[in-house]
């Protein structure tokens, strides 16, 4: 199983220091975070990682090369950032069988491979994680609706009763299948294609989504703000003193 890492952002919010270095160089806690999603990746035993770059590709070529601690590295380039659907599809070639994608925004220290080994035991189509948020969290955003085992059925957005408190985790095992419904989709409102629209594609074709409960903490960063919370989490999980 190969893993892809969508990393073709400019990353204007961390700017200026992504007006020179592509986001995915960025360093938290003195690591860029590519390198913390590449290591994720390996940890979860998979066979090859595909990097999706698009600004200042170069910067990463140059950096990594072809292989990342013993694991075989490739490059698919988006040249238009157009959403996590597009930059999927922006891989096509490289995946010819179940993948995995993590986007390389998200620090995570979490079960990651617990969705990896529940797909390869069931079989499962697809495979994502998801958490449980508070109540009032669940008004506010997009809710998974689950069947009796667990298995996603669709998702609802800012539901004034909404069906769980369970929602997605930003890191997903797909079927190859993904990219006919990443080229199909419709833009989002904010006029990009989003994976999440495309799972659901999928989810109305028949093909069944299995859900894990995430343990564990993850982290977004976009600002300078998040690094500063980032690092701070990450020296707690060290047993450091701060940063």
């Amino acid at each position: 199983m190969k893993g892809v890492i969508l990393a073709a952002g400019e990353g204007t919010r961390l700017r200026p220091r992504t007006e020179k270095l592509p986001k995915p160089l960025v360093e938290v806690g003195g690591e860029p975070l590519l390198t913390r999603c590449l290591e994720t990746l390996r940890e979860l035993g998979l066979d090859e990682l595909v990097v999706v770059v698009g600004y200042k590709r170069d910067r990463i070529t140059g950096r990594y090369g072809e292989s990342f601690r013993g694991l075989d590295l490739s490059y698919a380039r988006q040249p238009d950032r157009d959403g996590l659907a597009h930059a999927v599809l922006a891989a096509r070639t490289h995946v010819e069988s179940d993948f995995v994608v993590l986007n390389r925004d998200n620090i995570y220290a979490g079960n990651l491979g617990a969705a990896v080994d529940r797909h390869r035991r069931t079989d499962a189509d697809s495979t994502i994680l998801v958490e449980a948020v508070p109540p009032e969290t669940a008004t506010r955003g997009a809710v998974c609706e689950l069947d009796g085992s667990g298995n996603l059925t669709g998702v609802v957005e800012k539901p004034e009763e909404p069906p769980s408190t369970r929602v997605r985790v930003a890191f997903y095992v797909l079927p190859p299948e993904i990219l006919p419904a990443c080229r199909v989709v419709r833009p989002s409102s904010r006029g990009e294609y989003e994976l999440p629209d495309a799972i659901d594609l999928l989810i109305g074709a028949g093909y069944g989504v299995e859900t894990v409960p995430f343990e564990g903490w993850k982290l977004h960063v976009n600002t300078e703000r998040d690094i500063e919370r980032a690092e701070r989490k990450l020296s707690q999980a060290d047993g450091t003193t701060g940063c």
